[in-house]
């Protein structure tokens, strides 16, 4: 199993069942190591270097966080910006995300119908999110799967342990 890194970003976990129980299962696995931004940053000083550093020992990423105001959590898009390096693309550099596996996955409170051209936002959970899959495209990382879990404020237990299942196969795939 591939040694993986969870970049897991949530600034209100105590009220989201649905990613608790998801981490849950990184926890339990320890080829997973479970960054939880909120809880490593509560005052939003990235120590940037220590990251990077970070990042090199790992071949596969997680990026799982709930869509807050139609876009990426605020912490999380500071670790974005303070951490990946654009040294990284010079000639010669090592870029530790160039070919990584990447799977990201986001919850949200909206329904799908809602997140289409004709639906009530007129944008797609992929086109919020644009900002982190365009920088994983410029460093060369290998997107794998985005999942989406719509109204993960309203599933039920059963429902959850489903959306775990699928993505735990996703991952052993």
């Amino acid at each position: 199993m591939k040694k993986t890194l969870v970049v897991f970003a949530h600034p209100y976990l105590e009220h989201s069942n649905s990613n608790a129980e998801l981490i849950n299962f990184y926890v339990r696995h320890q080829h997973f190591t479970l960054r939880d931004l909120y809880e490593e940053y509560p005052n939003f000083h990235i120590a940037a270097f220590r990251e990077r550093k970070r990042i090199q020992n790992y071949e596969r990423f997680i990026f799982q966080f709930p869509l807050i105001w139609f876009g990426m959590p605020p912490l999380l898009k500071l670790w974005i910006d303070e951490v990946f390096d654009r040294d990284w693309l010079k000639e010669g550099n090592h870029n530790p995300l160039q070919g990584k596996e990447i799977y990201i996955l986001v919850t949200t409170g909206g329904k799908e119908r809602s997140f289409h051209k004709e639906g009530t936002y007129k944008f797609t959970v992929e086109e919020l999110i644009s900002g982190l899959l365009v920088s994983l495209h410029v460093f060369k990382a290998d997107i794998k799967n985005i999942k989406i879990v719509y109204e993960a404020n309203k599933l039920s237990k059963k429902e959850i342990i489903i959306h775990k299942k699928e993505f735990s196969e996703l991952l052993n795939q």
